[in-house]
């Protein structure tokens, strides 16, 4: 079996939170860029991820605060659908990513670290991510900051509506 060891997301299991934290993110309508937010549709936003796997991931996620997805209108769910596709286009052609996992966890027993609020989680990839720092040094080398990141994923959904 295989594990993968994210150590840099320790203060994502170590902050404590009274509220729900996609609730708070999809209230949020000045300074958007604090909060990440990179796309905003009738039933569903884009949020990234402040403590990513890879840089550049982020979520889609309704504004319905439930942790069923088998609750969800279905035009929230298809309209959801919709903008992972659209993601995976703005990573591949905003970020030059090689490939992206796509992933939703449903529950704390399959690994959601956020249960109460679905969210899909689109991560994008390339040749040869990881490499031996983190094996050896329990360390993550993330190359590129969150600022340019997000400003190239927003401008990219923001490039879709215009096509």
């Amino acid at each position: 079996m295989d594990y993968i060891c994210a150590p840099w997301r320790s203060d994502y299991f170590t902050e404590k939170r009274s509220d729900c934290p996609f609730c708070a993110a999809a209230k949020a309508k000045k300074g958007e860029k604090c909060v990440g937010v990179v796309f905003r549709a009738k039933f569903c936003f884009g949020l990234m991820n402040l403590y990513p796997y890879n840089p550049g991931a982020f979520m889609v996620i309704p504004y319905e605060h439930t942790d069923n997805i088998e609750n969800l209108p279905l035009e929230a769910w298809l309209e959801m659908s919709e903008y992972v596709q659209k993601g995976v286009r703005v990573l591949k052609g905003c970020l030059g990513a090689k490939g992206v996992n796509i992933g939703m966890n449903l529950g704390v027993a399959a690994g959601a670290g956020i249960a109460e609020h679905v969210h899909y989680h689109l991560v994008p990839r390339w040749e040869r991510d990881t490499n031996f720092i983190t094996t050896i040094a329990n360390v993550r080398v993330n190359g590129v900051s969150f600022a340019p990141l997000y400003e190239k994923i927003k401008a990219g959904f923001e490039n879709l509506k215009k096509d």
